[in-house]
């Protein structure tokens, strides 16, 4: 063999042995696992919530603070173990008075003066974050000698709501139109107790201040009977500017700072709420009904423009409020707990 064909050999045996040993480690390696089809990606683990969202435990008295209410207290009903509230009705203010101090309740629609009482009470517990009704007495008659305040004085006038705002609005006007010395005032418990005896033209009741809805009540019973003053016009005439506010929604101190953002939202929901009242009055009026605040809708539904049903907040709230407060002290001190309240007593969002 010579060298030419030797080298060709050669170069053979080389190749042979570098494919032979290149399919050897081929067949070496472990075989690849075919791609898994539709496999789900792997679940994200979810942010726990900071806490659970406040359920804020709610009352109100029957009469307009509660017609504000329905809005709200429907959808509660709906959402059922949802809902953000739970709702209670009052009969009386003294009722709300022990469920706020022991914690048994977090927000309730109250009159002014309690309100202001119950702050100077529990040394700044309490909140207003809302004016919820203004002027919603009425001075009604059986017959018409009742022209003026100054008339008063021919008559007995029988009235409900001693020691609340009722009876220290009524004795500012006296005051202003200078006939408290000389006009009889009896006051008997219940509002309907007195508008049935006004409508019935028993018992020596003859003039009757009462509240919404108890005169419209009364005036459907008995058509003679006329509203001899509106109390809300005669406020205007005498006390300079002064709205006469009746009712607001306090909440207690430790909910408002441990839970503004669920005060804020009922403030929103409750806002709407009395939009609702106000301007869909056959819908609210059944829904009054429905949760025992007045007996029937008929009633509810002629009383609603009458009880100047209202949501002021912030800075407005604050002024109609302290102003009101301020006229409550110069009559009696005692009414509004012996002292104005500090400027913590108004929550401006």
């Amino acid at each position: 063999m010579n060298l030419k064909k030797y080298s060709l050999v050669l170069a053979f045996v080389l190749l042979s042995a570098l494919v032979l040993g290149c399919a050897a480690n081929v067949a070496k390696e472990p075989p690849k696992s075919p791609p898994i089809q539709n496999e789900e990606p792997a679940a994200k683990p979810q942010p726990k919530p900071d806490k659970e969202p406040y359920k804020l435990s709610v009352i109100a008295l029957k009469g307009p603070t509660g017609m504000g209410m329905v809005k709200l207290m429907e959808n509660a009903l709906i959402q059922e173990a949802n809902a953000k509230y739970s709702f209670s009705l009052a009969a009386a203010p003294d009722e709300i008075v022990g469920k706020i101090a022991t914690g048994e309740v977090d927000i309730a629609a109250a009159p002014i003066n309690l309100a202001a009482a119950l702050y100077n009470k529990t040394e700044g517990g309490v909140a207003v974050i809302a004016v919820n009704t203004l002027g919603v007495l009425y001075i009604l008659e059986n017959g018409d000698s009742v022209q003026t305040f100054s008339d008063l004085s021919k008559t007995k006038l029988f009235a409900t709501g001693e020691g609340a705002t009722p009876e220290y609005i009524l004795n500012y006007l006296l005051e202003q139109n200078e006939a408290s010395e000389n006009t009889e005032i009896e006051y008997m418990a219940e509002h309907s107790e007195l508008a049935t005896l006004l409508a019935a033209d028993m018992g020596g009741v003859k003039v009757a201040m009462l509240p919404e809805p108890n005169a419209t009540i009364a005036r459907q019973k008995n058509p003679q009977l006329r509203i001899a003053l509106d109390l809300t016009e005669e406020w205007n005439k005498v006390s300079g500017g002064t709205e006469l506010v009746q009712g607001c929604i306090i909440v207690r101190r430790e909910v408002l700072n441990n839970n503004p953002e669920a005060v804020d939202a009922f403030l929103a929901g409750y806002k709407e709420s009395t939009a609702f009242t106000n301007e869909q009055q056959s819908e609210a009026a059944a829904l009054i009904e429905k949760f025992g605040i007045i007996p029937n809708a008929k009633a509810a539904e002629a009383a609603i423009p009458r009880s100047n049903i209202v949501c002021i907040t912030g800075e407005e709230m604050k002024q109609s409020a302290a102003k009101m407060l301020e006229v409550l002290y110069a009559a009696n001190p005692k009414s509004i707990g012996g002292k104005l309240p500090g400027d913590d007593f108004y929550y401006i969002p």
